[in-house]
């Protein structure tokens, strides 16, 4: 059993070398020393050593490590295979004991903790029992620092404040489904106007009568079952859209296409790898999807490749409520896509051009993007300003606006706050008689436990912080694009996405008469939002501002190709194309205090004029080398 833990101690977190999975590593180490504690993580020398506990040679590098910065609690962290994760630990828990090394034997280490998945977890606890504390991932940063025995006095009481927040939605979202009221919610009637379910249909029209209902917001959602036979997933998919369509609970069907219908659509596809999603390969299949669908608007994954002209074929097949492209993304430094970043901007550009004729809403796929690749949250909000600006210098005449909480995973909830509302300050801007904005808030793609009842929880958890992004305007959001709560254990099927509708749905319901009764704080008061939100829409206005003044067109094709190339959106985390976008790459992120933030080399945070005037010299050497 772990001691009790003293002012004094030292935390030593590693992970094997083949783990790259860091970042959680990094955002526990962040807790403790915001707690005040030291914390050593290893280099790559120990962490390759750790790898291979059995050998002698590499439990004497582990031991050295431990003795020689003082450690006296020891994380070890692997989130790869879990039988190969528990038995890693194994070893290296009995070399430990065999040098005498735990704190019973007069040894240093007082407490030893795992962290990896669930699986591994069972097995290291049915293996060590109270002598390790184990970590699955699914941890609030307040859970994390309870586990890990950090006392609540040894806690900032900005960090407590903001992780109370956290805890309290939670909470809230326990009691929501303890009690089942989400399941006595019925569909909404949004079915009241002419145009309704038509090809004429809009969302702008839906969202309208819905508000004059009083029935806000409208949601989305992604549908797309995959199977080995084509022909069989076509089919179920049309199964489970009509069963959709009679539930009544979704008002947008976001068709999840597979890989091979985005970049190879109409070709013979034999010999190719798909992966995930409903495999449509025909116009005649779209328009199939569209009559069973009916009377619910639908929507689709933009194409990988021939981007303008699957635009086109999804207006005169589905009426595609709305269009997403994702500018630099969904191409070759991704994997995605077939194109180079610069060509890909040029189709997009295209595409948008194509779209403002229509009149049809815009939604940049954007800015999670390159949080998935470490971009700090200035970058995320500056990539999302710049696809709106562009939209509207192109013609488009409304922009729904996505925003993707949870992301990472570890980020707290005021910041999360912070960033929207910083968002949505600076798009709303450029709102005028001709521009309009939707705002559309989503839960991360990885936020989700495997733990089904704990995954609801924090559905409803999430949906009430959406609500907290405008808290006392009843019409915010006005769209939801829920995800479904197994996102990480299996694919949604019509019974989970409806229900994942209806806790959304309970949860707006039940928090909205919580705050009427002074139940829950005002978030449109919380002093951190504030200071971060100031904090955000001050440094994105340099970063926007330095754009403007060193890119020439910033909202073409090659001004945006120019803006990423120099270094403007840093993403650390890019796999592909690093050395055509060396600039943009070499800068570090870090999460602080649940942001992320730009650092150096300390690990410390690095002002963003300093950024500003590094990527603006950087773009006056591309322009005169190229």
């Amino acid at each position: 059993m772990a001691h009790p833990l003293r002012r004094d101690e030292v935390f030593g977190l590693i992970h094997p070398a083949v783990d790259a999975h860091t970042l959680g590593i990094s955002s526990v180490g962040q807790l403790l020393q915001d707690c005040g504690y030291t914390v050593v993580i290893a280099d790559a020398h120990v962490c390759a050593a750790a790898n291979q506990p059995s050998h002698l040679d590499n439990v004497e590098i582990v031991h050295r490590w431990i003795r020689r910065h003082g450690i006296t609690r020891l994380g070890f962290s692997y989130r790869l295979d879990p039988v190969e994760g528990a038995e890693r630990f194994d070893r290296l828990v009995y070399q430990l004991r065999s040098r005498r090394m735990l704190a019973e034997q007069g040894g240093p280490l007082r407490g030893i903790y795992f962290a990896g998945l669930p699986e591994a977890c069972e097995r290291v606890l049915q293996e060590h029992g109270d002598l390790v504390e184990t970590f699955d991932g699914d941890e609030t940063p307040a859970e994390t620092l309870r586990k890990l025995g950090v006392p609540r006095s040894h806690i900032p009481s900005a960090m407590s404040a903001e992780a109370d927040y956290d805890e309290f939605r939670l909470r809230f979202g326990q009691e929501l489904v303890d009690s089942g009221k989400h399941l006595r919610i019925p569909p909404p009637d949004h079915g009241g106007y002419p145009e309704f379910g038509t090809a004429q249909d809009t969302v702008l029209a839906r969202i309208r009568y819905a508000q004059q209902m009083g029935q806000l917001p409208l949601t989305r959602a992604h549908v797309g079952p995959y199977l080995p036979d084509r022909e069989a997933a076509v089919r179920l998919f049309l199964h489970w859209t009509r069963d959709l369509a009679r539930a009544g609970f979704l008002d947008v069907l976001s068709i999840g296409t597979s890989q091979l219908s985005q970049s190879h659509f109409g070709e013979h596809w034999t010999g190719l790898p798909n992966g995930g999603g409903v495999p449509i390969n025909s116009p005649e299949e779209f328009r199939m999807v569209w009559r069973e669908a009916r009377p619910m608007l639908v929507r689709t994954y933009a194409g990988t490749k021939n981007i303008p002209q699957l635009a086109r074929m999804y207006e005169e097949t589905i009426h595609i409520a709305w269009h997403a492209l994702s500018f630099w993304w969904f191409c070759q430094i991704d994997g995605r896509g077939p194109y180079p970043v610069r060509q890909n901007l040029e189709q997009h550009i295209e595409t948008l051009r194509f779209i403002a004729e229509t009149g049809k809403p815009f939604e940049p796929n954007i800015p999670h993007h390159f949080a998935f690749r470490g971009a700090d949250d200035v970058s995320y909000v500056v990539s999302s300003v710049l696809a709106a600006r562009t939209a509207k210098y192109l013609g488009v005449r409304t922009l729904i606006l996505q925003n993707m909480l949870n992301t990472p995973k570890s980020t707290w909830g005021v910041q999360d706050l912070a960033k929207s509302r910083a968002l949505l300050v600076l798009v709303r801007e450029l709102e005028d008689e001709r521009f309009r904005v939707v705002l559309q808030p989503r839960a991360g793609l990885d936020y989700f436990s495997p733990n089904l009842e704990r995954a609801k929880v924090q559905l409803a958890a999430v949906t009430a912080l959406m609500d907290d992004i405008e808290p006392h305007n009843p019409n915010s959001p006005p769209l939801i694009h829920v995800v479904s709560y197994s996102e990480a254990s299996h694919l949604a099927d019509p019974p989970v996405i409806n229900e994942s509708i209806q806790i959304t749905l309970a949860a707006l319901q039940e928090y909205r008469r919580l705050r009427a009764k002074d139940e829950v704080e005002d978030m449109a008061r919380h002093p951190e939002v504030r200071a971060r939100t100031e904090e955000l829409l001050r440094d994105a206005r340099t970063v926007l501002k330095a754009i403007e003044q060193s890119i020439p067109h910033p909202y073409s094709a090659e001004g945006l190709y120019r803006i990423f190339r120099a270094g403007f959106l840093p993403v650390p985390y890019l796999w592909e194309g690093r050395e055509e976008f060396v600039h943009a790459v070499r800068r570090q992120t870090r999460l602080i205090q649940g942001s992320v933030k730009v650092v150096d080399e300390r690990g410390i945070p690095i002002a963003v004029e300093q950024r500003v005037q590094e990527a603006m010299a950087n773009a006056g050497a591309c322009s005169d080398t190229e």
